[in-house]
């Protein structure tokens, strides 16, 4: 039985699954780019060295390198930087399209209006961070902030997908309302957990602690929260952020703090998927909490994965997306 809604829902409906799909793509391209040291692969925005076509940004870089050696960067770099911008622009072609049908369509009684819009306002903002991570030479908040907003985007992208699919109508039969403190609880540490990750991976910290649980035996000395949390105003003598500006101690505060984040994840929202399967009224519930107890366990796994194997290219992108 199909549901009685306008031409323009149904295209809708089609267009914001793709977004959510290529916002997948953009979060793992960004975190390509940026695991791979490639965030300044190219040092202008919106081009590449003047150019739009990677092809010809690395041609130009190519030659410039046999007339001056070193002087400018690998151009294979140039790669991941121009693709994550072309699907970046394609994503936020998309949700242009979407926010446009739905103000089009605001008086039908089932078209979301507010959240196309807010997608809308939110990824111009991404453009501009995305322009700022480069012109500002990686500058870490910027990176952070960023990234955040990447995920916030994706977020905010299922929710519309949920709305435009009247999944929250289906959900109210399933009655888990006294879990909604614990899960406003465990989303908190996610968000929080996301941003210690991002403020780890732009400070070029997640390589500073190579063995668990904490960290190297004697951490608890090289504590050092002020430069570790200081967020603009970073005293250094380099051109850019590239590889990081803080000392060890400061890195190393950054790590800890991310691995007591993600025990605090593993408490909360372990106990969530727990209470989810026990509780729950039926079986898309059930299933739910599996899920969310499964991806849990694979994301710690990621997590150590990342610290025994020394951060390898694969997991560790693998690690950025299943955060979502």
């Amino acid at each position: 039985m199909h549901d009685n809604i306008s031409s323009s829902l149904r295209w809708q409906r089609r267009l914001t699954v793709v977004a959510v799909l290529l916002t997948a793509g953009v979060i793992m391209l960004g975190a390509w780019t940026r695991l791979a040291d490639a965030g300044l692969g190219c040092p202008d925005w919106p081009g590449c060295y003047g150019h739009m076509d990677v092809r010809k940004a690395i041609s130009y870089v190519n030659s410039r390198n046999e007339v001056e050696p070193g002087t400018y960067r690998e151009a294979f770099k140039t790669i991941p930087e121009m693709v994550h911008r072309y699907f970046a622009s394609a994503l936020g072609l998309l949700i242009l399209i979407v926010a446009v049908m739905a103000w089009r369509n605001r008086r039908e009684a089932k078209q979301p209006v507010a959240l196309p819009l807010t997608l809308l306002v939110l990824v111009i903002c991404q453009g501009i961070l995305g322009k700022w991570t480069v012109t500002m030479g990686l500058q870490p908040t910027i990176v952070m902030l960023h990234l955040l907003g990447g995920f916030t985007t994706m977020t905010l992208l299922c929710w519309l997908t949920a709305k435009l699919y009247h999944w929250p109508r289906f959900l109210n039969d399933c009655d888990v309302r006294s879990l909604k403190g614990l899960a406003g609880a465990a989303i908190g540490v996610v968000i929080l957990q996301i941003a210690l990750g991002g403020w780890t991976t732009a400070n070029y910290a997640a390589v500073v602690c190579t063995e668990l649980p904490i960290c190297e035996s004697g951490w608890k000395d090289h504590i050092n929260f002020r430069d570790a949390f200081t967020f603009w105003g970073h005293e250094h003598d380099k051109p850019d952020y590239e590889f990081g500006v803080l000392e060890n101690d400061a890195r190393t505060t950054i790590h800890v703090m991310h691995r007591f984040g993600a025990i605090a994840v593993f408490l909360v929202v372990g106990l969530l998927a727990l209470r989810v399967m026990l509780n729950a009224r039926c079986h898309f519930h059930r299933n739910f909490g599996l899920a969310i107890g499964g991806l849990l366990l694979l994301q710690i796994a990621l997590g150590i994965g990342n610290v025994v194997f020394k951060v390898p290219l694969l997991m560790a992108v693998a690690h950025n997306f299943f955060a979502v």
